[in-house]
């Protein structure tokens, strides 16, 4: 049984939860991130939101909490060279 979808988060509502993990000091709860978020977000929405992070390999969840590790740079860094990106 899938479950239905009530609300599909926007790109400025995504930039956000990926600006609000850039700038955390500490590694956050998923419940800290959401509660720190500079504008209200349905819960649900927010763990689509976790869901496309974590599968674009962008976070990991670790011990509860959640932890940024897309790194720009240093993919383009690799990218230039003769490595194989996987």
């Amino acid at each position: 049984m899938q479950q239905q979808m009530l609300h599909y988060p926007r790109l400025d509502t995504v930039l956000m939860v990926e600006e609000a993990l850039k700038e955390a000091r500490e590694y956050p709860s998923k419940r800290q991130l959401w509660l720190s978020l500079k504008r209200k977000v349905m819960y649900q929405t927010f763990n689509v939101i976790l869901d496309y992070l974590r599968e674009s390999g962008k976070i990991i969840e670790k011990d509860g909490k959640v932890i940024w590790i897309w790194n720009p740079e240093l993919v383009k860094k690799y990218s230039n060279s003769h490595l194989v990106l996987k």
